[in-house]
């Protein structure tokens, strides 16, 4: 199964970001605030301690607050393809039961009345019509004694269907985790593009406040305002962007849980650190053998590929002689105008055995052998086919595991240089040492680096939540 991708810039709307070398959208992550100059450190540690407490706080005490491990619960007992997994099922064993069914005899029973008028000559010159009334009870009985061991395939390849059918329910289950595991983080990513946006907002608008009163004493030109001011209202363009994409995500995973798109859903926000991660690098080998024994999928095709094996066995048995026993018991009862006839009298029991012995059938069980042989071929190149998929997806799994550290590592090199850079040149800005134009370059590098080490971040985080799926270790964040 080839794992989805959890995160978006802002210009690509639904299209998965996880290609290197897109530009990231604006984003700040907290609880870096480094040795911030003056006013502008204060207001940034207020501004990130009282987020921190609202978010932490507020959304862990939350009843309303979503968990993963809540809405994926929520999504399987309400998601259609799930329910219809589970009919699935229960279609299965009700044809297993059936199948197994048929090695019983089988008893019917019938009551047939009927009536009869004869044209009887009474005189040489005339006749009567004589009504005649019969009525006939019976019982029958069938039993196949041997029909090529026929049934006791149907039978076999009746309880590996089902099996089947239980494995391919789970790997629905699995498909419904793994695309609420996305969306969910992919709301995750877009909070934090929000509040990132915000943040800068709310810095350039102070940015915007000193440009003012430096132009009003005449310290700076009128283009460095203007410059600031131009950089505010493309933030504040970013930010609205941002919001809508953190909508367009809030109704993708309320869709996928089957709520109404109307619906108030708090997502809680735990706390993510991916630098945990640095250090573990699964085996592709060793996670492919783990995921041989517990992927639903796997065991499905296999069992698939019995059932095409069975399927063999039951279109060469009618290759062999039929034979079957029968019994019945039957009751008669008759009565005319002029007679009437005992009905004890009548009492009429069979028994009788059948053998059919298959002579010439135009081919056609020849051609059910080998139509069941090559639906066996089939099942053996799909079961080969889910094997080489699995390992090819936790093949790019590991790698992208390792990339994704690599690019984690850097990412954060990058925003450190960045954040260093923007806080001498907001000090310069600040003392009329730089220009508004050389500020909004440091800036605009931060936000960029900001950007890049929150992509990272979660795209690091999906591939190592990827890689415990495949080695059956249950979804949670």
């Amino acid at each position: 199964m080839k794992p989805c991708k959890p995160v978006r810039t802002f210009s690509e709307g639904n299209k998965p970001i996880l290609s290197p070398g897109q530009n990231p959208g604006p984003g700040f992550l907290p609880g870096r605030t480094g040795n911030l100059p003056g006013v502008i450190k204060i207001l940034i540690v207020s501004l990130l301690l009282s987020y921190g407490a609202k978010s932490e706080a507020g959304q862990v005490v939350s009843d309303s607050a979503w968990t993963l491990e809540k809405c994926i619960a929520y999504a399987l007992s309400n998601n259609i393809q799930v329910k219809k997994a589970g009919v699935t099922i229960r279609i299965s064993e009700a044809t297993a039961s059936q199948v197994k069914s048929s090695r019983y005899p089988s008893l019917n029973a019938g009551v047939n009345q009927s009536y009869a008028w004869n044209n009887q000559q009474v005189t040489i010159t005339s006749g009567n019509l004589v009504g005649y009334a019969g009525t006939n009870i019976s019982v029958n009985s069938n039993l196949t004694l041997f029909n090529g061991f026929k049934i006791n395939g149907q039978v076999k390849q009746s309880k590996v269907s089902l099996e089947a059918a239980k494995y391919d329910a789970e790997t629905t289950r699995e498909s419904i985790i793994l695309n609420i595991l996305n969306a969910y983080l992919q709301v995750l990513y877009a909070e934090e593009q929000v509040r990132n946006s915000r943040k800068q907002v709310e810095l350039t608008e102070q940015q915007l406040e000193l440009s003012s009163e430096r132009l009003n004493l005449g310290a700076s030109s009128r283009s460095d305002y203007l410059q600031v001011k131009s950089q505010l209202a493309s933030e504040k363009q970013t930010f609205a962007t941002s919001e809508s994409s953190l909508a367009m995500d809030r109704i993708t995973l309320i869709q996928l849980m089957e709520l109404p798109a109307d619906t108030s859903l708090l997502v809680y926000h735990p706390v993510l650190d991916p630098r945990s991660l640095l250090s573990i690098h699964p085996k592709a080998d060793s996670v492919y053998k783990i995921a041989l024994t517990v992927k639903p999928q796997v065991k499905s095709a296999a069992f698939n590929k019995e059932s095409a094996k069975l399927n063999v066995k039951i279109a060469k048995a009618d290759y062999y002689p039929s034979l079957s026993l029968s019994a019945g018991l039957g009751m008669n009862f008759a009565a005319s105008g002029q007679q009437q006839v005992s009905f004890d009298d009548q009492i009429s029991p069979t028994v009788g055995i059948s053998l059919n012995i298959p002579i010439y059938q135009n081919y056609k069980v020849k051609s059910s052998v080998s139509i069941a042989r090559l639906n066996t071929t089939n099942a053996e190149l799909d079961e080969t086919n889910i094997r080489n998929q699995l390992r090819k997806s936790i093949e790019q799994g590991a790698q992208d595991v390792v990339s994704y550290c690599r690019e984690y590592e850097s990412s954060l090199e990058q925003y450190d240089a960045a954040y260093e850079s923007y806080l001498v040149a907001d000090e310069k800005f600040r003392q009329g040492l730089i220009s508004s134009v050389d500020f909004l370059v440091q800036k605009t590098n931060l936000i960029i680096a900001e950007g890049t080490l929150l992509q990272s971040k979660y795209k690091l985080i999906f591939s190592r939540k990827i890689l415990d799926f495949y080695s059956g270790i249950p979804i949670t964040i």
